[in-house]
């Protein structure tokens, strides 16, 4: 191979070194990147280490395990968390999903301490979700994010799926989808001045996109003279078309001539693609000069589509094709929100 990553540290700063032997374009490549060095201790070029740059270059991230969990895990134990990596990755899970499993397998081998979970029996596992309960005081959905976590284990690593047959799954609280007024989507818009910035938020409402799908949209996906966009593996690694608004074409023509992008549609300052926390903090500082003061994140766009498209008289089918959900029930849950019959139902109290 005529190049080398190699993950260090310069200066006490994680680095990406590249040792290049004769690759000229990858070498101008490196050259063109924003935050480049030239390491004359290791005769390597390198780039800052951030999630930019380790996507950029098919860096794969590393689940993160507490220290003070790892060391409280046996080894033996600590081996297991390898081959969990290995399958789920070899079963083709997304880093995301991966680095929660990990991180609640963990939490299961700590609790084990330095009884091998290779021996372990359904009483073993029971005792464990108990202490969850009754001990860590653990809601309904943390609980169930545990149990995957041990679930794949048993079975998709020991391969012993009749261990966990009989264990009980706690029922889940429903939660209704938080979606914010059309007024509020008005005022956040308004208050969103900067040009890219009120681009990425128009698109994630107008199109009803998770925040994950957003910083994945290439330039190549989007269709003007079709008005389509293509989402590429979205969650579940499902790809679909979404209507690309008409109001928004003229603006993000714009955007476009303004920003120059390369290869995202939405970039970061290191090239590559848009970080999920930045956007997080574009909304976060929207909604405080717009004063919302419902406790919302990004994704209640996604949901202000939904609620909003429902209300219009969209058929729920359509609606569901447009957010990419698998199961028709997943999108019914936005019909609890948005039934105007229900609205207008006048309380017995109004009459008095």
């Amino acid at each position: 191979m005529p190049y080398e990553i190699i993950l260090g540290k310069h200066r006490e700063k994680n680095v990406i070194f590249f040792k290049i032997t004769n690759d000229i374009p990858f070498l101008t490549e490196i050259k063109n990147c924003v935050g480049r060095n030239w390491s004359n201790t290791h005769k390597m070029w390198y780039l800052p280490n951030n999630s930019e740059y380790r996507k950029r270059f098919n860096i794969p991230e590393t689940p993160v395990i507490g220290k003070l969990v790892l060391s409280k895990i046996s080894d033996q134990n600590k081996d297991e968390i390898q081959k969990l990596v290995n399958q789920l990755q070899l079963f083709g899970y997304s880093p995301n999903t991966i680095r929660t499993y990990i991180q609640d397998f963990a939490q299961y081998l700590y609790y084990l301490q330095d009884k091998p979970a290779t021996n372990c029996t359904l009483t073993e596992v029971q005792n464990y979700l108990l202490h969850c309960i009754n001990i860590l005081k653990y809601a309904e959905n943390t609980l169930h994010s545990r149990i995957n976590g041990i679930k794949f284990y048993y079975e998709k690593v020991l391969l012993q799926p009749q261990l966990l047959l009989e264990l009980p799954r706690p029922k889940k609280q429903l939660i209704l989808p938080k979606a914010l007024h059309l007024s509020e989507v008005k005022s956040l818009l308004h208050h969103t001045e900067n040009l890219k910035h009120n681009t990425i938020l128009k698109l994630i409402y107008g199109m009803g996109l998770r925040v994950s799908e957003i910083i994945n949209l290439k330039i190549e996906h989007i269709d003007s003279k079709a008005m389509r966009v293509f989402i590429v593996r979205g969650k579940g690694k499902k790809d679909r078309y979404v209507n690309l608004p008409e109001s928004i074409l003229p603006q993000l023509r714009d955007y476009y001539k303004t920003y120059k992008p390369k290869e995202y549609l939405f970039e970061g300052q290191y090239g590559g693609a848009y970080s999920v926390r930045s956007i997080q903090q574009i909304f976060r500082i929207a909604a405080k000069k717009a004063n919302i003061i419902k406790k919302v994140g990004v994704h209640s766009l996604r949901h202000s589509f939904a609620t909003h498209l429902l209300e219009n008289g969209t058929d729920i089918r359509f609606i569901q094709d447009l957010l990419g959900h698998s199961d028709i029930k997943t999108t019914l849950v936005y019909t609890q929100v948005t039934d105007n019959s229900l609205r207008k139902i006048v309380s017995p109290l109004d009459f008095l």
